[in-house]
């Protein structure tokens, strides 16, 4: 029989998942967690066989909680230029958050060495990526089989070139941010790869 949590597993969880978020995931060591978690080895053990298994729920809680705001502001909105710009408005929002334990999306944290040399890690990495590029290359698929894009349009290509510049974001961020200059950047960007009319 499956011995019962003896602790708030929700509160403990976020707790976790905000230690994961300002250092990472080889930063993050398990006394750290517990103490942050307020939990005993025990019942770290009981809830979460390894380090590894905690990291990849916080990951999947970060998803649920985070990233399916930016996810549906690009699902949500009229057109894809539209989504994409309501998307990193949301990115934006959560950089101007003094709250928020890091600039780095703890997406973006997960391409890292000492993430990508377990295959586990790697193979979830991949999956997040993956997911984004695919999302956003669908929006601009339906706008231009609607003839609001060129027919000359790749919208897979287009896809990755958004998401290589938000992975950029993130680390410029780190060491200067300025939110004006990055939604000016945005907009040369997605006027240059045909998703805008617009010059900015």
């Amino acid at each position: 029989m499956a011995r019962k949590i003896a602790f708030d597993y929700d509160e403990a969880l976020d707790a976790a998942l905000a230690l994961f978020w300002q250092r990472g995931y080889a930063q993050a060591g398990l006394r750290d967690l517990l103490k942050v978690m307020r939990i005993g080895e025990g019942s770290f053990y009981n809830s979460h066989k390894s380090k590894k298994q905690l990291y990849l729920a916080c990951i999947e809680r970060y998803e649920r909680q985070i990233v399916a705001r930016r996810m549906d502001a690009l699902a949500n909105a009229p057109t894809a230029l539209e989504g994409i710009q309501a998307f990193f408005a949301v990115v934006l929002d959560c950089l101007d958050d003094p709250a928020t334990p890091s600039r780095l999306c703890m997406l973006a944290a997960m391409e890292a060495p000492d993430v990508l040399d377990d295959p586990d890690l790697r193979k979830r990495t991949e999956r997040s990526l993956a997911e984004l590029q695919s999302a956003m290359a669908g929006r601009l698929r339906e706008d231009k089989e609607k003839g609001l894009l060129q027919p000359s349009l790749d919208p897979t290509m287009v896809a990755s070139i958004i998401v290589i510049f938000l992975q950029g974001l993130w680390r410029v961020a780190m060491v200067s941010y300025d939110r004006a200059n990055i939604e000016q950047q945005l907009g040369v960007l997605l006027h240059g790869v045909g998703v805008s009319h617009q010059m900015y």
